[in-house]
């Protein structure tokens, strides 16, 4: 009876996957892998979904080198890149993902950005001369907070410059 169950399950596996494969991809499902199985979008909210090529949007994680390259190391100069055990990935490194998520994620705090960073120094930092100025935690929300401010220079910069460039036209035309 067992044995009967069991070919009767399998048979119907076999029956029902080239009809899964069949129908596709449902509507509206980003085709970049983005999607969430909650049914919200990248953006976190229901039917907001990323569109590659949008203008200001960050570039998807298969995306060329060049529309990546954004130099968030800058920002990281004073972290250390040797392994320290029991941690993931260099001090550095955990420092330029924290910069990535503050610029993909503008609306998130800094506090939330640098959470896992730790508020105590180590026992080599403490020992360390001159001492970094500091717990990991506070230099990335110092990091991120001169990045947003950086950002929002350029940004100042470019309507400025847009304003500019329009009453030119204006006057010329």
């Amino acid at each position: 009876m067992k044995i009967r169950i069991a070919l009767a399950v399998s048979a119907l596996a076999l029956a029902a996957s080239p009809a899964a494969l069949a129908v596709g991809k449902p509507e509206g499902t980003p085709s970049h892998g983005g999607g969430h199985a909650n049914g919200h979008g990248a953006a976190g909210g229901p039917g907001v979904s990323y569109t590659p090529g949008e203008e200001g949007s960050p570039p998807g994680p298969k995306a060329p080198l060049p529309e990546k390259a954004k130099a968030y190391g800058v920002y990281c100069r004073g972290e250390s890149k040797q392994h320290e055990k029991g941690k993931k990935g260099t001090a550095f490194s955990r420092c330029v993902t924290n910069m990535a998520q503050a610029g993909v994620h503008e609306e998130m705090a800094p506090g939330r950005v640098c959470k896992g960073e730790s508020r105590k120094r180590s026992e080599e930092e403490r020992q360390a001369r001159p001492r970094p100025k500091g717990t990991p935690f506070s230099r990335c929300v110092h990091d991120v907070v001169t990045l947003r401010r950086q950002e929002r220079k350029k940004a100042r910069e470019e309507a400025r410059e847009e304003r500019e460039k329009e009453h030119e036209e204006a006057e010329g035309g």
